[in-house]
């Protein structure tokens, strides 16, 4: 596991000292994993989002299946 460091005030400090049967260093890493997971989960949204803007509706009557062997038809017989 990683290091990390923070600051906080010298009243918020006496305060956690006196709050010895709160594990700090458990909290605050439960609070940053909750931050990125719900930071990751809306990026994961954002994208969706993209994705459906980008949606292409076909015509009424298109059929992709005829399309797709017009396509190999094309390349198969150059």
């Amino acid at each position: 596991m990683e290091v990390i460091s923070i600051r906080v005030p010298s009243e918020i400090k006496k305060k956690m000292r006196e709050m010895k049967h709160i594990n700090w260093s458990e909290l605050i890493r439960q609070y940053i994993i909750e931050i990125i997971e719900r930071e990751e989960s809306r990026n994961l949204a954002r994208a969706l989002l993209l994705n459906e803007k980008n949606v292409i509706i076909p015509d009424k009557g298109f059929n992709s299946t005829e399309e797709i062997r017009k396509w190999r038809e094309k390349v198969r017989w150059r």
